[in-house]
């Protein structure tokens, strides 16, 4: 049964969120306890053991060994809390974390490693000192007559009456451009809601499963994900969106449905990923972890969960910040200037 993905309300987002909650196994409360119900938490509902074991050999059951000598029941509150939050890090997955009331166990390589790819000095630059701001859009229109757009995260709310604002603001455009680095996520709905602005039809961008028992293959058969049309104004010229490593979890869903459109270029940097569906459970001391439970695919049935690759892969150049130009808002600039080509 196809899902038409803007009916589906949740957050997606790269810090800690509770979405759900799993029933478990009573385990006592020790860290011998604590460390026997994480595994065990994440053994039967995390939804990416295959995926990672054929992209890096990723074995749950060697993590256990692993880490199970490093548990000892004398051990503090901080020696159990580094233990399993490292354990966690194997996953290297960014839903993947672990909340106590002192700490916040993550993993963040996803884009801690690279490049940044942004700059708010030279994001101030364009942006100035004149723009309009449309709940969480902030937009003008550049000297070249091209929009832009700078979407900052989709925890931050867009409605309807915005979004029409803001289109019939770049009417006479010859396109538009959507900054969405380091945007690490939020709500789907507002995802789902700014990318419907593009279509003028239902497009198939993607599927989704869902876990139905234990094991690691134990999944629902593929759901297609649909994007509907908006019924109110839709834009109908050139599109460029800009990513980098940080654009992620609801971000990179959004890039995962813009790269369907025909009149839509990705141009920036791959993007951090996060393909999978958070929820969360409890350990006997109460402290909270999320994983990735549904995983999501895009429309060729590929994972995203390690990121989308740009059509344009652009960094951001030493020379040209120093003339104050953002490498990659001008080479978007560029393409839509030759009619994408």
């Amino acid at each position: 049964m196809p899902i038409y993905i803007n009916l589906i309300v949740i957050s997606l987002v790269s810090v800690f969120a509770t979405v759900s909650c799993v029933d478990e196994d009573e385990f006592e409360d020790s860290p011998q306890g604590n460390f026997e119900a994480l595994w065990k938490i994440i053994d039967e509902h995390y939804c990416f053991f295959d995926y990672k074991r054929q992209e890096y050999g990723l074995d749950w059951n060697a993590v256990y060994d692993k880490y199970r000598v490093r548990i000892d029941n004398g051990m503090t509150s901080e020696q159990q809390f580094e233990v399993l939050s490292d354990m966690l890090s194997e996953l290297r997955d960014g839903h993947v974390n672990l909340a106590s009331s002192y700490d916040f166990g993550r993993y963040w390589s996803w884009y801690e490693d690279y490049p940044s790819n942004v700059s708010d000095t030279l994001l101030r630059r364009y942006l100035g000192t004149d723009y309009k701001i449309a709940a969480g859009l902030k937009y003008k229109i550049l000297d070249d007559n091209i929009g832009y757009i700078r979407y900052e995260s989709f925890n931050d709310g867009i409605g309807e009456g915005n979004l029409d604002e803001v289109i019939n603001h770049f009417m006479l455009c010859r396109g538009i451009i959507i900054d969405i680095r380091g945007n690490g996520g939020g709500l789907l709905t507002n995802a789902e809601r700014f990318a419907a602005r593009f279509v003028n039809r239902p497009v198939m961008v993607g599927y989704m499963q869902h876990k139905t028992g234990p094991g690691h293959s134990a999944f629902s058969a593929m759901e297609e994900q649909w994007l509907k049309p908006s019924c109110n104004l839709r834009w109908q010229k050139a599109v460029c969106v800009l990513t980098n490593r940080k654009v992620y979890s609801a971000a990179n869903e959004f890039v995962k449905y813009m790269r369907c459109l025909p009149n839509v270029k990705i141009v920036g940097d791959r993007t951090g990923g996060g393909a999978g569906m958070p929820f969360s459970s409890m350990l006997p001391n109460g402290w909270a972890v999320r994983f990735s439970a549904c995983p999501m695919y895009d429309s060729s049935g590929r994972s995203t969960e390690f990121g989308i690759a740009p059509d344009y892969e652009v960094a951001l150049k030493d020379a040209d910040f120093a003339d104050g130009k953002d490498t990659i808002i001008e080479f978007a600039r560029s393409i839509i200037g030759n009619g994408m080509q």
